[in-house]
């Protein structure tokens, strides 16, 4: 392991031993070596130990780690695990420390009992600062995956007559799990038809965001006035020939031709943002 609390070996926490390269320089001018010497001990160019010194190598053969404790007269196996925790991801090596600082507080708690106990510490002041310490500490936030409403299907065809069964919003008898998605009036709904082929197939969920912004060349979940039809297309906004407004539904399947609409016949543009495919 990494080395989670303490170093068996020399007592001393990961913060207390710093990083690989620190750790070598420190002890290298305790010693009184130069870089020169000790790349001649272990047999190793004095350019490359400068850079692990420096931070700028990452990866460094535990063989030569190894070789680099035997001179530096450390412990077996201290810098091998240094270099082991840099070469751990950013997010784990903040949990590492997090646990360590843990425990150091519970063994600051066990010190406590055994001078005295916490009544003791407690008139003294210091089972109090220690208490604030640990409750000032955030708890670890994990991500809840977002569950979004599965209403009834969209044609991704021609328009076809929707309903949503009446229910309330977010309300549904379905729910499909999106982790990456914050927005609460998210809602999925089920391809129907072939219009959206190669791209989305027939039984695919779609899961759309009010949130998103909705900008020329989106797939969108359209709402269109005055019959409530809805339809799967891709939207690009144009211009008539006397100015006005107007949203092209634009098919992916060249099997069908694109529909365009007036502005105001459109109720609603929601952007897709993810799809969810059985496997066949």
């Amino acid at each position: 392991m990494f080395g989670i609390a303490t170093n068996g070996r020399t007592g001393t926490t990961m913060s207390e031993r710093g990083h690989l390269g620190e750790r070598m320089r420190r002890r290298r001018v305790e010693l009184g070596l130069s870089l020169a010497r000790l790349s001649e001990m272990v047999g190793c160019a004095k350019s490359y130990l400068s850079q692990i010194e420096n931070g700028l190598r990452s990866g460094v053969n535990e063989a030569l780690l190894g070789a680099i404790e035997e001179a530096l007269m450390l412990p077996s196996g201290e810098l091998v695990e240094l270099g082991r925790l840099e070469r751990t991801p950013a997010s784990v090596r903040e949990r590492l420390e997090a646990a360590e600082a843990r425990g150091r507080q519970v063994r600051e708690l066990l010190r406590l009992l055994g001078e005295g106990g916490l009544d003791e510490a407690y008139r003294q002041g210091r089972l109090r600062a220690l208490i604030g310490q640990i409750e000032g500490q955030e708890p670890e936030r994990v991500r809840l995956e977002h569950e979004v409403p599965l209403i009834n299907s969209v044609a991704a065809g021609y328009p076809t007559e929707f309903t949503d069964l009446g229910y309330p919003a977010r309300v549904a008898d379905e729910y499909v799990r999106c982790p990456d998605l914050s927005d609460p009036d998210a809602f999925a709904a089920r391809v129907v038809g072939d219009s959206m082929e190669p791209e989305y197939r027939e039984g695919d969920i779609v899961i759309f965001s009010p949130a998103r912004d909705v900008t020329d060349g989106k797939d969108c979940f359209c709402r269109l006035e005055p019959d409530h039809e809805t339809t799967f297309k891709r939207v690009f906004f144009e211009r008539g020939e006397q100015g006005e407004e107007l949203i092209r539904l634009q098919p992916l399947n060249m099997a069908y031709p694109p529909r365009v609409v007036a502005r105001e016949q459109v109720a609603g543009l929601y952007a897709a943002v993810s799809v969810m495919r059985m496997v066949q």
